[in-house]
């Protein structure tokens, strides 16, 4: 379907998208029910520096799981972390399996970095010996390994693909999946985004001057770039009724930079606008917008004025990124997530909200928004709607609304 401006939206609006169950990993925890306290506290002690000498980053703490010797060129910590993550949702997905057939079951994943930190490793290892570490495999190099992987892990045979633009690969792996349902080219999907650390990324937004000397404080005046993270979240979509539904997905391309946003933020709106169109939703029925809110100094200025432009300054919005750190092509997949517990885990008809970290110090070039406060829930009886920014490099946007059914 297309949208004013000859927009592409994903998907048609109509046809029912379950979200059956979700598998994360990430700074606040290695499941769900280790996230969601921590989470709606705006907790951020995870994002302690590992040293005195070091900057913030969000990880994945402790032991990953074993990857078996038949996939061992695929064995790397970003597959691990997916493992990690997969194995939360292994039971409803052989049930999936069984129920459809394995060729109806597919694969769609996001990533940036891939196996880059195994490389990383093995490389190092041949300047003090000559040779590549003997457990690296190119495979681990390959985007298309994390699909490879969860497929081999499912059991699935039907498309099994892996999307890399930056970070917005998480949200737009979720925006293909829904599209796979409603062309009929499966009846159940394993999707969502992975990304591990690893220095090329860390001195890659070195060089950009984007990276935090700190906590990142998005929204403030006193803002100095992002922090980093890493991560992962699962999902088993359905092409079902009930539960909670992946109801819009709308994306854009800015195509103005290599790095930087379109200044008067038209991607931005256009994808949020998108998504609400596919969802058949007015901005005034969104109950929260999960930002994407990096810290930078350009994002924050064109996102919070794309997003007054659309809501107003009455919907409540925050970033979980000082929560988490910016998990790059996991990001999308991760706070989309976070959208699905505050849902799933509703107070009557109050929703918990995850509160705005930053310093409080306001910003005359940020669009004033109604950021988050501590303890904050929201009014919002079923079915409510929420909205995650994803934005990457290049341009690469998408915005995703989830929503409680009917």
């Amino acid at each position: 379907m297309s949208a004013p401006g000859g927009l592409i939206v994903s998907g048609s609006g109509r046809d029912p998208c379950r979200i059956a169950e979700v598998g994360i990993a990430c700074a606040l925890g290695r499941s769900l029910d280790a996230v969601w306290p921590r989470l709606v506290a705006g907790d951020t002690a995870a994002m302690a520096p590992a040293q005195a000498s070091a900057r913030a980053y969000g990880r994945v703490e402790g032991e990953l799981p074993f990857i078996q010797a038949a996939l061992a060129p695929l064995a790397c910590r970003n597959n691990r972390l997916a493992q990690l993550v997969f194995e939360q949702i292994a039971a409803q997905v052989a049930a999936a399996r069984r129920r459809f057939g394995a060729p109806r079951l597919a694969v769609v994943v996001g990533t940036s970095t891939s196996g880059i930190s195994d490389a990383e490793d093995a490389f190092r290892a041949r300047s003090r010996t000559g040779q590549l570490a003997g457990e690296f495999a190119l495979a681990q190099l390959e985007h298309g390994g994390l699909a490879e992987f969860v497929a081999h892990l499912a059991g699935a045979q039907g498309p099994a693909y892996t999307i890399s633009t930056a970070c917005s690969s998480g949200a737009k792996a979720l925006a293909s999946a829904r599209a796979l349902l409603e062309l009929d080219l499966c009846d159940a999907v394993v999707a969502g985004g992975v990304d591990s650390a690893c220095a090329l990324t860390e001195r890659g937004f070195a060089s950009l001057q984007a990276v935090s000397a700190g906590l990142t404080n998005p929204m403030s005046r006193n803002r100095d770039g992002l922090t980093l993270g890493e991560g992962g979240a699962l999902f088993l979509l359905l092409r079902e009724l009930g539960g909670i539904q992946l109801a819009g997905a709308g994306e854009s391309s800015d195509a103005h930079h290599m790095s930087a946003p379109e200044p008067n933020g038209q991607g931005f709106e256009a994808c949020m606008r998108a998504a609400l169109a596919d969802a058949a939703l007015e901005p005034a029925e969104i109950a929260y917008v999960n930002l994407h809110g990096t810290g930078t100094p350009q994002n924050d200025r064109v996102e919070s004025a794309a997003v007054l432009r659309v809501f107003g300054s009455g919907v409540p919005c925050s970033s979980t990124k000082p929560l988490v750190g910016h998990a790059l092509g996991a990001s999308g997949a991760l706070e989309a997530a976070f959208c699905w517990l505050l849902m799933s885990r509703r107070q009557g008809e109050s929703l918990r909200l995850p509160p705005h970290r930053w310093d409080g110090c306001s910003d005359p070039d940020v669009a004033p928004l109604r950021l988050v406060k501590d303890g904050e829930s929201v009014l919002a009886p079923a079915p409510a709607a929420l909205l995650s920014n994803s934005f990457g490099f290049g341009g690469s946007n998408c915005a995703l609304v989830l929503r409680e059914a009917s």
